[in-house]
């Protein structure tokens, strides 16, 4: 599904406790870790997003919690090498034939998941929904608006970006919500149905630019930029990372962060709300200032306000640090992705967006799955958060000044 992650949802029905995997959350993968809402005197729905949370479910004994957090790991980590491989191919292959491929694979993917009587098939339906929907679905739709647009390059990005966010900020209580009327299956099918009915139209009669280039003949490697080994990619590679590595450490240990800082999970959950709103004027001011300003001197800035959250939590900790962490964090992952997409077309070119955004991508996705583990050594290891948030304020200072010398070449300044 486009822009989306999954949730899965515990339902108890007459006592006996059923699941559900459906879509909940936006492409950045900051779920909800764990949120209920009513769904009628019998009828409770939990939803716990796999990527974001590693509750202990000891006492929700017919869930399978932990088999379906396995099982999202492993696929999101497919889904990367996979968007490594076919990614690039947006380079070449017309946007309207890549759309109706990945729709269609989408397709297959919900049918699966859905329909398949066994595991195997319904895990492979699994990574087909998140591979073309979290991964190449957003893939395309910031490539294209990276790529057609010049002028207004980055305010095209950033409706990109505001369109997943809403996505985060609608889908969890909507999906709550239908979940009491509907079952899963069903769920799954009227998503399917209403993306259809938006799709089908765009596909038949929508204006659809041509590919940039040409494929390349078989046997031959595609022409173009090879980023892993371009040094200037290394160089901005820390500094685009520190909020999906820093905010997914933060996501995934919660209950330890406000334990330490002194706030309470309540206060979390309510400094959530303030990140996904933070997020909308971090989408929309960041978009309109990067076409102004320029990507350059805006990758410079954007990470101030979480570098002053970092700070201002470490200094003083409680519930200001907690809700200072997630606004700041909100209005830089806001404007990260105009900000970083803008500067890949500066540095590397339009034509060539697709096989350097997909490399960003892929790494985004092998950094953040290593990052959980390095956190939770350290935490076993008796650290305290406090010194977590300062190697986080440390790595964010070492990614920014490691990649000013890509930011001042003449490529990166348009010269």
């Amino acid at each position: 599904m486009p822009a989306s992650t999954f949730c899965l949802f515990t339902c108890h029905r007459s006592g006996r406790a059923q699941w559900a995997i459906v879509p909940c959350c936006g492409t950045t993968g900051d779920c909800w870790e764990s949120a209920s809402w009513p769904c009628s005197p019998r009828v409770s729905a939990r939803a716990s997003s796999s990527a974001c949370s590693r509750r202990q479910s000891a006492s929700d004994s017919g869930s399978p919690r932990g088999q379906f957090g396995t099982a999202y790991a492993l696929v999101t980590l497919i889904s990367g090498f996979a968007v490594l491989r076919l990614g690039p191919s947006i380079d070449w292959v017309s946007p309207r034939r890549f759309a109706l491929l990945v729709m269609a694979a989408l397709a297959a993917g919900v049918l699966l998941l859905t329909l398949s009587p066994w595991w195997g098939l319904g895990l492979l339906g699994l990574g087909l929904v998140r591979f073309c929907g979290q991964g190449m679905m957003t893939h395309l739709g910031n490539t294209l608006a990276g790529r057609e647009f010049v002028s207004m390059r980055g305010r095209a990005l950033g409706l990109v970006s505001m369109g997943m966010m809403l996505g985060e900020t609608l889908l969890p209580p909507l999906i709550a919500a239908l979940l009491v009327w509907l079952g899963w299956r069903e769920l799954w099918w009227l998503f399917g149905l209403v993306l259809a009915a938006l799709w089908l139209p765009l596909l038949l009669r929508g204006p659809w630019p041509a590919a940039p280039g040409q494929r390349p003949a078989r046997g031959h490697r595609p022409s173009g930029p090879r980023p892993f080994r371009d040094v200037r990619f290394w160089r901005l590679l820390p500094l685009l990372m520190t909020l999906p590595i820093t905010m997914t450490g933060l996501f995934i240990y919660q209950a330890a962060m406000t334990r330490d800082l002194g706030s309470t999970l309540a206060v979390y959950a309510l400094a959530l709300t303030g990140m996904g709103l933070a997020k909308l004027p971090g989408a929309l001011l960041g978009g309109r200032w990067v076409d102004r300003l320029g990507p350059v001197r805006l990758a410079r800035l954007y990470l101030l306000p979480y570098a002053l959250a970092l700070g201002l939590a470490i200094t003083f900790g409680g519930h200001l640090g907690v809700w200072a962490l997630m606004v700041g964090g909100g209005l830089a992952m806001g404007s990260q992705e105009s900000i970083a997409t803008s500067l890949l077309v500066r540095i590397w070119g339009a034509e060539h967006l697709g096989t350097v955004r997909a490399t960003l991508s892929a790494a985004m996705v092998f950094a953040t799955g290593l990052a959980p583990a390095l956190l939770g050594i350290a935490l076993d290891l008796g650290a305290h958060f406090s010194f977590i948030l300062a190697g986080m304020l440390a790595f964010l200072v070492f990614g920014w000044w490691l990649a000013q010398g890509v930011l001042r070449s003449p490529e990166a300044r348009g010269e």
